[in-house]
């Protein structure tokens, strides 16, 4: 936009209204020479002063009509088809003054000439105006990034509508998969088939293409993003139809495609039986509430009508975001349930039996864990206490306040474990399935599933930064792959699925096919419009391009593969994501002395002990690397110098 142009859409609003006044006192003064001068096809009545007298009369009296219809309020820039209107009537009633003020003062102005000024007045003082409105767009134009919009439908017309204001994007096509539009013109904007996008592209200059689907399933919209995928553009999209009907977003709200929405499945509609079963008019109790698990089941959970909702959480800011989350939506959809928030340890037996007991909880969500591997992996004994011993004394609570059900939110980690991690979940398992078969009042079940897509420590949000940054992406091995699914699918299927325990019950999550996690983080860099390379392995693809992608190796304790059953008998169930396992399990009395045995070896802070007791552990544990625990390795550095270091227990 010209130096000029900015100074004057700068100027102060009187100004500009000065300004406008002085313009159009012109106009119509050049109007009214002009129409004279066509009329009578010469100049000379320039010099008759009657001539003038008629146009001093019209100048004030259209400049009021101007004024009194709010004319000189419009911004010009923004200035629309309503401005036409008050344009013609300040022009005809100049006309009909002028007409009169000729005939009754009997001036040297021909009958005609009012008809011909009021036409020239309304094309000269419109002209201008909408003349420098497209001169304004015009420059507008030319400072907005060119994009393409995919969706030619109602969305994509508000989305048009919507950027022409803005001061970021420019459409200059549309591409829709329906032949029916295609050729045809949206506000102004060519439709072209998607086989014509290379050409547009290259053509425009496009960087940026604007997914406007709200309503297209994850199946639709994923097809039509791996079409766009190698095309080395951005893929923005607006927000679903959901959060555009309930007013929580708009068409222009853009964001980046996460990959989020192309790994996730559409959602199976839930059975509302098994949704209320363990929920509608109960106290439900939640641990770890404030993770990333945990506060989706809360979010679910509320909307199910518990009579009270106890989030229980070791960390106090967790606690109070969700907390304060909890009660926005309370408030919002008018949910008249208890929301009781409770800090605390699952450590600690006092603490958790007494809020089990006292508040008469009926329901338990066992969601508190330790779960990113590397880190229980350098801190094996902390770990250790809080997976299994954490699940216990929750476990031995519920039994003793006679608690109707107990989930216990598992990992497909648990699974011929190589991690101190999987280990401390397939125990957690075993109290759970020894606890079913001890009594028949609490009902136990186990829920195990894969990644959860936007988690807490996910490898996805990771990417992103690493993206953001300009590089390099880091994966660990080029083979790698995991299973994921989106953290509301699951919850709802944890939801479904512990409705559904008869007692002792482990339900495997149907988490689809594994993704290779290389070919993930490829996808991102696409989605960000940018060239992924592999600079380390040119058999995996190009040596240049944007950003980088290199092999950092396993970590700790890290499989390539994760596995979602033991054993390979897995039945159906009534839902047709959710399967029940037959897993192994430990008699009572073995299961007890084992963790006795675990608990010493805790106590005495030995994780080489805790390594061997879950190797010799009926749970398949085939830990691929050595004891990395730093507070025990850093023992064992001062007792081979010589120094002494006494580790007391602690049993609080």
């Amino acid at each position: 936009m010209s130096f000029f142009l900015r100074r004057m859409i700068g100027l102060s609003r009187p100004i500009k209204y000065f300004i406008q006044l002085c313009v159009d006192i012109a106009l119509i003064a050049l109007s009214f020479i002009l129409a004279m001068a066509l009329r009578l096809d010469s100049f000379s009545f320039v010099y008759d002063p009657n001539v003038w007298v008629a146009l001093f009369v019209v100048f004030p009296g259209t400049l009021l009509v101007f004024v009194r219809m709010g004319f000189y309020r419009a911004v010009v820039r923004y200035i629309s088809a309503k401005a036409i209107e008050t344009i013609a009537i300040g022009c005809l009633f100049s006309a009909l003054a002028l007409f009169a003020v000729s005939q009754v003062f009997g001036l040297p102005i021909p009958r005609s000439v009012p008809a011909i000024f009021a036409l020239l007045a309304f094309v000269s003082i419109g002209g201008v105006r909408f003349a420098l409105r497209a001169f304004i767009e015009h420059q507008k134009l030319r400072s907005k990034e060119e994009v393409v919009i995919f969706g030619a439908g109602e969305s994509g017309r508000q989305l048009q509508i919507a950027l022409s204001n803005g001061p970021e994007y420019a459409v200059v096509a549309f591409v829709d998969d329906d032949e029916q539009v295609q050729g045809q013109e949206v506000s102004g904007v060519q439709v072209y088939p998607p086989e014509k996008l290379n050409i547009l592209i290259e053509n425009h200059g496009v960087s940026t293409i604007l997914l406007a689907l709200p309503s297209a399933d994850r199946i639709a919209k994923r097809r039509i993003v791996e079409r766009l995928e190698n095309l080395h553009v951005e893929v923005r999209t607006i927000p679903g139809m959901a959060d555009l009907v309930s007013g929580k977003a708009s068409v222009s709200d853009l964001k980046i495609v996460s990959v989020e929405d192309l790994l996730g499945r559409d959602s199976v509609p839930p059975a509302a039986d098994l949704l209320d079963k363990n929920i509608k008019g109960k106290r439900v109790f939640v641990s770890g509430a404030g993770g990333s698990i945990g506060s989706e089941l809360c979010r679910q959970i509320l909307r199910l009508a518990p009579t009270e909702l106890i989030i229980f959480d070791v960390s106090e800011y967790s606690l109070y975001q969700i907390d304060d989350e909890l009660r926005l939506i309370a408030a919002a959809d008018n949910i008249q349930t208890e929301i009781t928030p409770i800090t605390g340890s699952v450590q600690n037996p006092r603490r958790v039996e007494a809020v089990i007991k006292q508040l008469k909880v009926q329901t338990i969500y066992h969601a508190a864990a330790y779960k990113h591997v590397p880190l229980v992996e350098q801190n094996i004994i902390e770990g250790m206490r809080n997976n299994i011993f954490g699940t216990k004394t929750i476990v031995d609570a519920a039994m003793a306040a006679s608690v109707e059900n107990f989930i216990l939110i598992s990992t497909d980690k648990a699974v011929r474990p190589t991690n101190f991690m999987g280990a401390s979940k397939r125990v957690a398992e075993l109290i759970c399935q020894a606890a079913a078969r001890s009594q028949n009042q609490t009902k136990f079940a186990m829920v195990r599933f894969g990644n959860v897509l936007g988690s807490s420590g996910s490898v996805i949000p990771r990417f992103r930064q690493q993206i953001e940054m300009g590089g390099p992406v880091t994966v660990t091995h080029p083979e790698i792959n995991r299973f994921f699914m989106t953290i509301p699918e699951a919850a709802q299927l944890v939801i479904q699925a512990g409705a559904m325990a008869q007692g002792g019950d482990v339900f495997v999550l149907d988490m689809g096919e594994p993704v290779k996690i290389v070919d993930l983080a490829q996808r991102m860099i696409k989605l960000h419009g940018l060239q992924p390379y592999f600079p380390e392995d040119p058999h995996l693809g190009p040596t240049s391009g944007d950003i980088p992608i290199t092999f950092s190796g396993l970590r700790k304790g890290e499989k390539l593969y994760e596995e979602l059953l033991i054993g390979n008998s897995p039945a159906g169930t009534r839902h047709p994501r959710i399967m029940t396992a037959n897993e192994k399990y430990m008699e009572p009395n073995e299961l007890e002395t084992l963790l006795d045995k675990l608990l010493a070896a805790c106590l005495k802070y030995d994780a080489q002990e805790i390594r061997e007791l879950l190797v010799e552990a009926p749970i398949e544990f085939q830990p691929v690397d050595e004891v990395s625990d730093l507070v025990w390795l850093a023992a064992q550095k001062d007792s081979n110098s010589g120094e002494v270091i006494e580790l007391k227990p602690n049993r609080a």
